[in-house]
This record gives C-alpha cells, structure tokens and sequence, in this order.
C-alpha cells in the first residue's frame, strides 16, 4: 500500500480543511517546497497535491508552485482540484505530474471524462469520487466541492468508467475528512471486494497508524495521509514502516 503525503496549496501556503469547507482552513505553513522535500527524505516516494485556488477559480490555478514541487521534491506526483478541461491535464502533466486528479466534473459530465480516460490512458488519471452515506448507508457521490449530492450511487458511478479502462480511484468519506475520527475502512473493503481491478486511495480520517494496517488489510492499494501527519499523530518514516 503506497502511502501519499497530502499537501493542500491554498494562497501558496500548506493548508487542510475539515470536510472541504474553506472556512474551516487551518495552516500548515508558508513553504510547500520544503514540506515536500521533508516527505521525500522521510522517503515518500508519491506526493498528493491539490490546488485549492484552482478548485474555486481555474483562473487562480497555482501551476507554476506544482512544477516547482515536482521538480525540487523529486517526488512522483498526483495532482488536481477544480479540473474542468483537458487543457489543464495537458498542462499539469507537462508540469511534471504522474496523475491528475478529476474529481466533480466526472459525476456532471461523465461522457466528457470517458472520452479523458480513453485518451490520456488509466495511468495518467485519477478518479476523485467523494461520497456521502445516504440513510440506507449507501455511498453517493458529492459535487460542487462536497457541497452538493449528485444522488449517484458510488458503485454505479465506477461501474460507468470501467469501460474507459478507469485504473485507480482516489475516494474520499466527506464526514471523516479532516477529523482524525479513523477512516470508513468498511468502504473501502466493500469497493476492493467488488472491484477487484480498481487501484483503491483511501481518503479522510486517517489519526493512527492502526488505522493504516486496517486499510491495507481491507485492500486499499494507497492512502492519502495529510492532517494526522501534520499534527503529528505519527511520522512519515513510521507510516512507511507500518
């Protein structure tokens, strides 16, 4: 199980929300370079970058300060937030990006994403399904920064991508995200289980490094890890260890 160190660039600086709401912005620091470069001699081999600038305004893209990460980390990158054109996949992975990260569009306007999937290939994109369990406990896809459900059930949304040859999934429990309550591991076991072919991230609520052993023994293939670093509930070197 790859375990990718989480930045989150708002403003140029190291932030994490709590369940993606902007007013809920604590800071991490003013150098996302070093950090990288710290998660790297901590030896990450992956970094998780969104840009959340971009996320609310495509004009405010930060691309030039995720160029720089990636080129003075050393790290492999994945990258994204507020992806709405594949002109800005083209640009993020001639910025030096492995993977971008597409997230609502592809619940808005999935026939568009398809035809990204096709084109790029299933290792240049990650899917960003982030969901909201409904009162059955069924898992449904939110849009519009987590603001809004979509009412698309999680499975049947997978299901639409497989065809394009959708490879790795990034999915994200909108409640769990920046908590430190433990992640929703019954999700991700349930989606390794029907999904067999997918690369499974797990996302939110990470707060120990048991919670790392229950997720790679559900199946997750990676795991997003930001504030429980951040805050220092572990170290990087021991996530990596575990």
């Amino acid at each position: 199980m790859l375990i990718y160190p989480a930045i989150d660039l708002r403003g140029g600086r190291v932030v994490r929300l709590t369940e993606g709401k902007f007013d809920q912005e604590k800071s991490y620091g003013d150098d996302p370079v070093a950090t990288a470069k710290d998660f790297a001699a901590a030896g990450a081999t992956w970094l998780h970058v969104v840009d959340l600038d971009g996320a609310k305004d495509p004009a405010k893209r930060q691309t030039a300060l995720v160029e720089q990460l990636a080129r003075d980390s050393g790290l492999r990158m994945q990258t994204g937030g507020g992806i709405r054109a594949e002109s800005q996949i083209a640009s993020l992975l001639a910025a030096g990006a492995q993977r971008v990260i597409v997230g609502s569009l592809a619940a808005r306007q999935p026939e568009l994403v398809r035809g990204w999937l096709k084109k790029s290939g299933p290792e240049k994109i990650v899917l960003a399904p982030d969901v909201r369990l409904d009162d059955a406990g069924i898992p449904r896809v939110a849009a519009a920064g987590w603001q809004e459900s979509t009412g698309v059930a999680l499975d049947d949304f997978l299901n639409s991508f497989l065809t394009a040859g959708l490879a790795h999934i990034l999915c994200t429990d909108i409640s769990r995200d920046g908590k430190l309550t433990g992640p929703n591991t019954a999700l991700y076991a349930d989606l390794a289980r029907k999904f067999p072919a997918l690369q499974i991230q797990a996302s939110g609520g990470v707060a120990s490094l048991d919670d790392l052993r229950a997720l790679k023994s559900a199946g997750s293939a990676g795991v997003i890890v930001g504030r429980a670093l951040y805050e220092k509930k572990f170290t990087l070197q021991e996530a990596l260890a575990c």
